[in-house]
């Protein structure tokens, strides 16, 4: 039973990262590894200079085709390059997988194995098991809702995005957490990011081959490393600057690319997560891409099931 409590705790404390560090005014952001990556690629390649200025530097704007990405020594094309990345989205209207997830926060460790299942535009839903056959945990994201399911104690917790105060004020919803599980750039506030509003973000040389894509609102700051050659987004990070309460990060790294049709996608997933005085970490790595169709995309639960506001959920998830 204790072991069954523990294992409940590991799936509780992956979900619950996920509202509980976007429930407040606290921001997300990058890591000290990831400023110090975006720091070298700043002095390397990018100069303090106005927008205008910016897109002047990196070279002339042009249509996307299907020319390769400029050579290193040849000026970066903005618009050119950030219409390659997005060339390289995901067709797939479905994608599903068995995971095996890590969870890290202070001392506590565990290592559970899951079920990722996600529809296009739809649902995003992570079944996190104990003994490998008994979901302790669901997490489930749709464009209305987040809903997170504690199987073992019978409880859930229903909220909208407005519900949570990072969301509301960042315009951050589901279709960036969609863009974040999908490998994809996003535009805050908007379902798909549009050809039109390329031109707001730059698009500038950083170490080695990486390129930085960046766009910044307020108090937000969103970066992306992408490769130069395969224009290919490689890490996603968002940085939310409060000078009363330090900065909140958070960053998604991207590797071990796989070909998942005529695209690639990647089959390991890094998230971290800079809370005051805080810090977790998870791990998804993939089995195999899957397109499974056959199941339901929403979650029903029964009579049997209690919801319970975040800060029960949260009492309970720190007494365990």
């Amino acid at each position: 039973m204790k072991l069954l409590r523990f294992l409940t705790v590991a799936a509780l404390m992956a979900a619950l990262a996920f509202v509980t560090s976007c429930s407040s005014q606290r921001g997300l952001g990058r890591h000290n590894s990831g400023q110090e990556q975006i720091g070298q690629a700043s002095d390397r390649g990018v100069s303090k200079t106005s927008k205008k200025e910016k897109d002047s530097n990196v070279g002339t704007e042009q249509p996307a085709t299907q020319t390769p990405v400029a050579d290193k020594t040849e000026p970066l094309r903005k618009v050119q390059f950030l219409q390659q990345v997005t060339d390289n989205f995901q067709h797939a209207r479905f994608i599903t997988s068995k995971v095996k997830f890590s969870v890290e926060a202070g001392t506590r460790q565990m290592t559970l194995t899951g079920n990722l299942k996600m529809k296009r535009d739809d649902v995003i839903r992570l079944q996190l098991m104990a003994f490998g056959f008994v979901e302790a945990a669901r997490l489930e994201f749709t464009p209305e809702y987040a809903l997170i399911i504690d199987r073992i104690n019978k409880q859930y917790l229903k909220v909208t995005y407005k519900q949570l105060d990072f969301f509301r004020n960042s315009g951050i919803d589901f279709y960036v957490l969609q863009a974040l599980f999908w490998n994809e750039l996003f535009q805050p506030g908007k379902k798909k990011l549009t050809d039109n509003a390329l031109k707001d973000y730059l698009a500038e040389p950083g170490v080695d081959n990486d390129v930085i894509i960046s766009l910044d609102d307020s108090k937000l700051s969103y970066r992306w490393l992408a490769d130069r050659d395969a224009a290919q987004v490689k890490m996603a990070n968002i940085l939310y600057n409060d000078k009363y309460r330090g900065n909140y990060q958070l960053n998604w790294d991207y590797s071990d690319f796989k070909r998942n049709d005529r695209k690639v996608f990647p089959m390991t997933h890094k998230v971290k997560f800079d809370m005051a005085e805080k810090e977790i970490k998870f791990e998804m790595l993939f089995n195999y891409m899957g397109a499974e169709q056959n199941w339901e995309t929403r979650t029903e639960l029964s009579g049997k099931y209690r919801q319970v506001d975040l800060e029960e959920i949260l009492r309970r998830f720190m007494s365990l």
